[in-house]
C-alpha cells in the first residue's frame, strides 16, 4: 500500500491521478462513495460500467426486470448469454469482471413508492437511469424528500436529456415538467423506438455528473438541463429556475 492506495490501484487509476485537480484526494472520495442506480437497461448500463471503471467504492443496483433479446442493441452490460436472467445479476457479473474488488448491493425489485426513501437512505447520491415517466417522478420527489443529491437523465428516441438536482440548491424535475404527462400517453421505448448510442452518451455524462458532484471537480448540471439531439449532433444548454410554486420543492 502507498499512501492509502494498493500498488493495482494505482495502475488501475493512474489516468486519472494524473489528471489536473484530480489526485488522490478526489479518488479516494470516489472510492469512499455509495452510488445508487436506478436501472440497468440502456442508461444504466454506461452509467454503471463507467462508474465501476473509474472507481466508486460502493454500486446498489435497483432493477426487476430481466435480460430480453430486444435490450441488446443498447444495454451494454448483457449479454445473448444471459438471456432470461435477473438485470441486477447480469449486471453485478459484468462490473465484478472488471473490477473484483467492487462492492456491489444488487436489488431485485422496482423503485417504488413503498420502498424509494429507504433506498436512498443508503448511498450518497443516486442516479434515475429508468424509462418511465412515472420513476422518474418518484425519484425526483424522493430526492427532495429525503435530501439526497440526483442525477436525472431521459432518452427519447433520437434524443436525450440530463441536468442535477441539488435539494436546497436549485431547482428540481418538477421545476421543469410541472405536472407529469398522462399515463399512456407518452410512448416508451418498445413503442417510440431507441438507438443504442443514445442511451449511452446520456448514461455516460450521468457518470461524469457523479464523479463531479462526489469529487467538487468541475461545475455540476444544477440549474441547467443538457438535451442531445443525436441527429443533428447538437447539444443545448436550457437554464433553469427553480420555481417557488414547485408542487415538490417550492416554499
Amino acid at each position: 500500500m502507498a499512501h492509502g492506495f494498493s500498488e493495482e490501484q494505482l495502475e488501475r487509476y493512474a489516468r486519472n491521478l494524473v489528471l489536473p485537480g484530480w489526485g488522490r484526494e478526489a479518488q479516494q472520495k470516489l472510492l469512499d462513495a455509495r452510488v445508487l442506480v436506478i436501472g440497468a437497461g440502456g442508461l444504466g448500463s454506461p452509467c454503471l460500467y463507467q462508474l465501476a471503471a473509474v472507481g466508486i467504492g460502493h454500486l446498489i443496483i435497483v432493477e426487476g426486470d430481466a435480460v430480453d433479446l430486444s435490450n441488446l442493441n443498447r444495454q451494454i452490460l448483457h449479454t445473448t448469454a444471459r438471456l432470461g436472467r435477473p438485470k441486477v445479476a447480469s449486471a453485478e457479473e459484468t462490473l465484478r469482471a472488471l473490477r473484483p474488488d467492487l462492492d456491489v448491493t444488487a436489488i431485485p425489485e422496482r423503485f417504488a413508492a413503498a420502498n424509494a426513501l429507504d433506498l436512498i437512505a443508503e448511498c450518497d447520491l443516486f442516479v434515475d437511469a429508468s424509462d418511465n415517466y412515472e420513476t422518474r417522478f418518484l425519484a425526483n420527489h424522493a430526492a427532495v424528500r429525503g435530501r439526497r443529491r440526483l442525477v436525472h437523465g431521459s432518452v427519447f428516441r433520437y434524443e436525450g436529456q440530463i441536468m442535477d438536482i441539488v435539494p436546497g440548491e436549485g431547482p428540481c424535475l418538477r421545476c421543469v415538467y410541472p405536472e407529469p404527462p398522462p399515463p399512456g400517453t407518452m410512448p416508451g421505448g418498445a413503442e417510440a423506438g431507441v438507438p443504442g448510442y443514445v442511451p449511452g452518451v446520456i448514461g455516460t455524462l450521468q457518470a461524469a455528473e457523479v464523479v463531479k458532484l462526489i469529487t467538487g471537480i468541475g461545475e455540476p448540471l444544477v440549474g441547467r438541463m443538457i438535451v442531445f439531439d443525436s441527429l443533428a449532433t447538437a447539444f443545448d444548454e436550457l437554464k433553469v429556475e427553480r420555481n417557488p410554486e414547485c408542487a415538490v420543492c417550492g416554499g
